[in-house]
């Protein structure tokens, strides 16, 4: 008999989460109500050190609203990598402003400093960083560049809830940061983002552009758009964020098996400044990688993804001419293997069999 599949990713919706929907439910109270504003209060005080929260209904809303609330616009440049998903220069791109893509550094997939340091122009307006996988970029060095050139941070923290770099919360260090509630992601709502800002100015602006451009009913201040979380997706989010951090636990304790018993591939390593989350465990497989991962989920029925083979400068959406080699050298060579906390010992002791098995025949 053929072994079960095992999946690359899996959201843990438990008996509480249905609760939390049904108390919604009876409560009649579906629309942004008082379980957002619970929500925001408990995600800043648990992931951004006391950082004002603002609930939307999806990540990409969450960084779209930002810049606009940041003031970002037409003739501005923000510089980003290409080697993510595409949410995060299409953000940039619906506010009329230019995404403008930097090269990645090998060992994180993270922002290359001086990638990022020979892109800036005089319409440079920010950067925004992606902690790619659960991995931080590296904080220190991006915000000495913002710093000498005047320009504003904005954090892409999609896939990194409760990572940190230099013992600070990835979503302390910009303007604004993005944490994605996608039901993949380490902790969900359903659907949905929160965003985290460094000043009271700016929390009033997305709170304005999440909901028609009004605090008070009917009172609209400005032009804003419908993108508030409900109470629904809210309620998930509450007890999901109860989880967290048993399993972010169990992703670093799977991370760490993997690590020490994978062989013939390139394991992730970790910045000795950063606190590692694990959204994805992603190897380096530098022959044969679609070869490689046909044979994984073919052959050894182990599911795994490849986050991304296409990098955002050579989408069709941008289409760019551009010299990137980490990037294209990335996007050529990444598995991500499953790392989520419902694995089991049996399911991990599979997983580094079948890698081990593929890489010592090679793919």
């Amino acid at each position: 008999m053929s072994a079960s599949p095992i999946a690359a990713a899996k959201p843990l919706i438990g008996d509480e989460e249905r609760a939390a929907v049904d108390r919604v439910l009876r409560s009649g109270m579906l629309a942004q109500g008082p379980e957002v504003a619970a929500f925001e209060e408990e995600f800043s005080a648990a992931l951004t050190a006391g950082r004002a929260c603002v609930a939307v209904n999806s990540g990409t809303s969450g960084l779209h609203l930002g810049l606009l609330a940041a003031g970002i616009g037409p003739g501005d440049e923000v510089i980003v990598p290409s080697f993510t998903f595409a949410a995060t220069a299409n953000s940039v791109a619906l506010t009329g402003a230019t995404p403008v893509f930097a090269d990645i550094e090998p060992d994180h997939f993270c922002l290359d400093p001086a990638a990022v340091e020979a892109a800036v122009t005089e319409r440079t307006a920010g950067i925004m960083p992606v902690h790619l996988y659960g991995h931080p970029a590296n904080m220190t060095a991006l915000g000495d560049i913002a710093r000498r050139h005047g320009l504003r941070v904005f954090e892409d923290a999609a896939q990194a809830h409760a990572a940190t770099w230099q013992g600070h919360q990835v979503g302390t260090f910009g303007d604004f940061a993005m944490f994605s509630l996608y039901p993949t992601k380490n902790m969900t709502s359903g659907e949905g983002g929160m965003v985290a800002v460094a000043d009271a100015d700016l929390e009033r602006r997305l709170r304005l552009l999440r909901n028609q451009g009004m605090l008070r009913q009917y009172e609209n201040e400005l032009v804003g758009l419908n993108n508030r979380m409900t109470d629904l997706h809210a309620a998930i989010g509450r007890v999901q964020l109860t989880k967290l951090p048993g399993w972010t636990k169990q992703r670093q304790e799977n991370a760490a098996f993997l690590d020490a018993h994978l062989r013939g591939v390139v394991v992730p390593p970790v910045a000795e400044q950063a606190t590692h989350v694990y959204h994805q465990y992603t190897i380096r497989v530098p022959e044969d990688r679609d070869g490689f991962v046909k044979a994984l989920r073919e052959e050894y029925a182990v599911g795994c993804g490849v986050y991304y083979p296409i990098p955002n400068h050579r989408l069709p959406s941008f289409a760019r001419e551009l010299d990137l080699p980490e990037t294209e050298r990335a996007a050529a060579e990444v598995v991500s293997l499953p790392v989520h906390p419902a694995l089991t010992q049996e399911e991990l002791d599979r997983i580094v069999a079948a890698v081990n098995a593929i890489a010592g025949a090679g793919a």
